[in-house]
């Protein structure tokens, strides 16, 4: 048997596994800062948001920065989220019983619209025409004798 040696299944895994972490160390990182209005700022809190906002980072090529307000009026847990990379930016807010929640929530609904954006940035680049459209074209416009 000649040409390309057979390598084995551990050999291949390795290697998708060394391309994923090549690519993941050219993604920068979210910038994440917390404020919190009327509740005690705990470390806990804090990670956590820093942990589910991160992620944000996979959507968008360049360094992001994500503004998280957390706030708590008598019963009612409130957050607000402001996500900004280069001309893109992203807004949610919502409202339950529980902190956490409110961070994956706000979570989910900013990585929704980072991910309608980003799609609607590809489908409008100008697509090249193949060489078949523009022979074609020629063709239309040019009668054949």
């Amino acid at each position: 048997m000649r040409g390309k040696p057979v390598e084995g299944k551990k050999s291949r895994t390795r290697a998708r596994a060394a391309r994923r972490s090549s690519l993941r160390a050219g993604i920068p990182r979210t910038e994440v800062t917390v404020t919190f209005r009327h509740v005690e700022p705990t470390e806990a809190l804090r990670l956590y948001a820093e942990r589910k906002f991160g992620h944000l980072s996979r959507f968008v090529k360049r360094p992001c920065q994500a503004h998280l307000i957390l706030t708590v009026d008598k019963y009612r847990q409130q957050g607000e989220v402001i996500v900004r990379s280069g001309h893109l930016a992203a807004s949610a807010k919502e409202e339950t019983k529980d902190l956490y929640a409110v961070i994956d929530l706000l979570a989910d609904k900013v990585g929704r619209q980072l991910k309608s954006h980003i799609g609607k940035a590809i489908t409008r680049r100008v697509r090249a025409t193949s060489a078949g459209e523009v022979l074609s074209a020629a063709e239309e416009i040019a009668p054949r004798a």
